[in-house]
C-alpha cells in the first residue's frame, strides 16, 4: 500500500511517499539519491546493503521500508558528512578495499560493533563481519584497519 514514510535520514526529517513494502535499500538508491548503499545478493546474506537503524546495522535489501518508520537512519554517506570518519580513515589507511564494492556495508557494520563493543579483539571483528562478503580478500587489512578505529571517537549522525 502506498503512504508517506517519515524517519531520520542521516540526521535530517526524510519523507518518502511509496509502497510500504518497498525495500529500503531501493527508495534510499533509487528514490533518494544516496547510491553509497550498495545492491548486493538482495537476499540480505553479502552485507552489500548494511545501513544503522537506531544503532543496529539492519540490511536494507529485506527490510520494508515501513519498518523504519519513526526511526534513525544512517548511510555511508551520513558517517562522513564533516571529513573521513575514524573508520574510513582507518580504512583508506590500512588499504582495507579494492574494489570498494563491500566497503560501505563493511565500514557500517564495523562501526555497529564499535557502537556495543568499543575495544573489540580481532576475533571478535572478524566474527561480526563474517556474513560481510569480499570477494577481493581484504578480510586481514580490514581487521586491522578497525582495530586502529576502535578508541577513536565514534561521532557519525544518529
Amino acid at each position: 500500500m502506498e503512504r508517506t514514510i517519515s524517519f531520520t535520514l542521516n540526521g535530517k526529517p526524510a519523507s518518502v511517499k511509496v509502497d510500504d513494502e518497498r525495500t529500503l535499500l531501493w527508495v534510499l538508491r533509487s528514490d533518494l539519491g544516496l547510491t553509497g548503499t550498495k545492491f548486493g545478493c538482495g537476499e540480505g546474506l553479502c552485507g552489500a546493503c548494511t545501513v544503522i537503524v537506531n544503532k543496529q546495522a539492519v540490511r536494507s535489501c529485506s527490510t520494508p521500508v515501513k519498518d523504519v518508520a519513526g526511526k534513525q537512519v544512517m548511510t555511508i554517506e551520513g558517517l562522513g558528512q564533516t571529513g573521513l570518519h575514524a573508520i574510513q580513515a582507518a580504512f583508506v589507511k590500512h588499504h582495507a578495499f579494492q574494489c570498494g564494492y563491500c566497503t560501505p556495508g563493511m565500514i557500517l557494520n564495523a562501526y555497529a560493533l564499535l557502537l556495543k563493543t568499543p575495544r573489540p579483539t580481532p576475533d571478535q571483528i572478524a566474527r561480526h563481519l563474517e556474513d560481510n562478503l569480499c570477494r577481493c580478500g581484504a578480510h586481514p587489512r580490514i581487521v586491522d584497519a578497525v582495530r586502529e578505529a576502535s578508541g577513536a571517537p565514534l561521532g557519525g549522525v544518529e
